[in-house]
């Protein structure tokens, strides 16, 4: 009999890691503070127009809790409050790059395959009528 996919051990890396980063907003959140450094939540907001403030607010917590990130706040008024990767955040890099490769070789696929099944606008003399 098959072993119960969660439990296999062949699994549980990709188990961990799509905990850890799963979702619409880590990686994209993880690669913006991988890429671009230490950033503010405004900062993130504005880089990323289509995440809600709470989902925002929520995807970070979840990062920092899980080590993926570190929240410094600075005590001045008004607060100031910036996120950057951490050192165990970093060790994605190889994972987000690959993550980001794979997905432009993918839209190029689907562009691809969109001109692939595109009808052929290709006309031969005697179909073509003149009389107007």
């Amino acid at each position: 009999m098959a072993e119960d996919i969660n439990n296999s051990y062949l699994t549980n890396g990709v188990i961990a890691t799509l905990q850890v980063i799963g979702g619409k907003w880590k990686p994209i959140i993880l690669y913006i503070l991988l890429t671009e450094g230490t950033k503010r939540f405004g900062e993130l907001r504005r880089m990323i127009p289509t995440i809600t403030q709470g989902m925002l607010t929520s995807q970070l917590r979840e990062l920092e809790r899980d080590g993926m990130i570190v929240r410094r706040v600075y005590q001045e008024i008004p607060p100031k409050v910036e996120y950057c990767i951490s050192e165990h955040g970093q060790t994605l890099s190889t994972v987000l790059n690959d993550m980001c490769g794979w997905g432009f070789h993918h839209i190029e696929h689907k562009k691809n395959k969109e001109d692939r099944d595109q009808p052929s606008l290709n006309f031969t003399d005697h179909e073509i009528d003149t009389r107007a």
